[in-house]
């Protein structure tokens, strides 16, 4: 499948360069210490680290689940299935290193799978969380329900190439396939079972060609989605489910029920069943991919307990009870206005736009020596460390500068650890005009080297140093 030849690739290609040493430690002052004597100064790799938390996860969960054996359940079992979701960078460490490793610690169980995808850019450029230009999910659920974004993801899915996501193609998924085909497809044949069935199943009758066509369709389709699922091919699972649903908008227009209804009442019924058959399949086949609105199907349809516990082998058997009520009608996917994703582009473009020019090994514009004299540049103590509420990355710190503590937010908090920066001596620019962040006020700004995008390195003293002192 695709993500094996993704992994076969880029191991092949390792390969043929020959196994070369590859270093597990970093040079920097944040990470897990090389516990070794005269190696202080060093940190392991967080991809050699990272995997083993793994497992120390899981002994973690057993420990608290009060039973601290258990972790042997799924690390230690043969008939466990390791799999392992990563995108196209970690390939090595997660195909060749941590199985290397975890050969040296026998009966461990090894990777089975290793599903790699390439990346997720956004409106054509790289996504950073450093510079904000991301879709953050707390932002987006404020305007959006989740299934239209998983949808697209499903959709999009990176699984041989980069894809990128931008607001407009968001908007022609969710308008154009999610409300006019899925949702279409629901909303007329419960809003026609309403007006012309008293809001109930109508009686299954004598099958035509079309209707056994349909019913096929359904009794297939739980085996080709579900293997297309078990091979982590995730945007063909979601492309066949949604013929599926384009299949049933095309049974219902050419069995004409409108027309039925009025020449033909038995027709009509059995015309309508099926497409509350088709509703019921659907809302168990979308269920791992658009969860939300399955539930909202499946309550539409009355049916007991939630779409999560139906059988799966079973979504396409026509199950439904002749004579049983519907439920509440709704409508599944609104569609998106052009001023709604309009709104949604500009605060990206505005990051954008912002962007600055890219670096060089050129030096910025000279500046006199009365200019730096201006920057007021200490030595400051990290006293205490809290995160901000609703806010993923933000740290509130109280620091002692030498002549008075102060607060500053910094947002760093998705790279280190609160209690780590506690006792630390960072270096603080003091005389900035204070900020209100998130409704906190920031006094000053701590200085940090952006290694890349989404990674920064805090400016540190090599050794303790009396809070207060100038940097000069």
């Amino acid at each position: 499948s695709n993500w094996k030849d993704n992994v076969l690739n880029y191991c092949k290609g390792w390969f043929n360069e020959g196994l070369e040493d590859r270093a597990v430690t970093r040079d920097l002052s944040w990470g897990v210490p090389v516990p070794l004597k005269d190696y202080e100064d060093k940190v392991i790799y967080v991809w050699f680290e990272a995997p083993i938390g793994y497992i120390s996860a899981t002994k973690e969960w057993a420990e608290n689940m009060g039973s601290p054996e258990r972790w042997k359940d799924y690390w230690l079992q043969d008939d466990t299935k390791l799999v392992h979701f990563i995108g196209k960078d970690n390939i090595v460490f997660h195909a060749i290193i941590w199985p290397a490793m975890l050969m040296g610690h026998e009966g461990i169980v090894l990777p089975s799978e290793i599903p790699a995808n390439e990346f997720l850019n956004i409106e054509g450029d790289k996504l950073s969380t450093s510079r904000n230009y991301a879709v953050w999910l707390r932002e987006y659920l404020e305007s959006f329900d989740p299934d239209p974004l998983r949808y697209w993801l499903a959709a999009n899915a990176p699984e041989t190439k980069d894809a990128d996501f931008s607001w407009k193609d968001f908007q022609q998924r969710n308008n154009n396939e999610l409300a006019d085909v899925l949702g279409n497809f629901i909303n007329r044949s419960i809003v026609f079972v309403n007006k012309n069935f008293d809001g109930r199943i109508p009686e299954l009758g004598e099958l035509n060609s079309d209707d056994r066509a349909m019913l096929t369709e359904l009794e297939k389709a739980p085996a080709s989605i579900g293997e297309l699922l078990e091979k982590y091919e995730l945007r063909k699972a979601t492309q066949a489910f949604m013929d599926l649903a384009r299949m049933a908008n095309k049974y219902f227009n050419d069995a004409e029920p409108w027309v039925t209804v009025k020449s033909d009442k038995s027709r009509c019924a059995t015309t309508m069943n099926i497409c509350l058959q088709t509703a019921k399949a659907l809302a168990v086949l979308q269920a791992p991919i658009l969860p939300f609105s399955a539930e909202k199907i499946w309550s539409m349809l009355d049916l007991n307990g939630s779409v999560h516990e139906s059988n799966w082998d079973e979504a396409g058997t026509a199950s439904l009870n002749s004579g049983q009520a519907l439920g509440v009608q709704e409508i599944l996917f609104p569609k998106f206005d052009d001023k709604v994703i309009a709104r949604e582009s500009e605060k990206l473009q505005a990051v954008e736009d912002s962007k600055p020019e890219e670096e060089t090994a050129v030096a910025s514009e000279e500046i006199a020596y009365d200019d730096f004299k201006k920057l007021d540049i200490r030595v400051a103590k990290v006293l205490e460390v809290e995160k901000m509420q609703n806010a993923d990355k933000l740290f509130k710190m109280q620091i002692d500068v030498g002549f008075e503590q102060r607060q500053i937010v910094s947002s760093i908090a998705h790279l280190y650890n609160a209690d780590d920066l506690v006792g630390k001596f960072i270096i603080v620019l003091v005389n900035l005009k204070p900020a209100k962040i998130r409704g906190e006020i920031s006094n000053g700004m701590l200085l940090a080297a952006e290694i890349d995008d989404d990674t920064l390195a805090l400016l540190t003293t090599d050794h303790e140093i009396k809070p207060g002192t100038k940097i000069t």
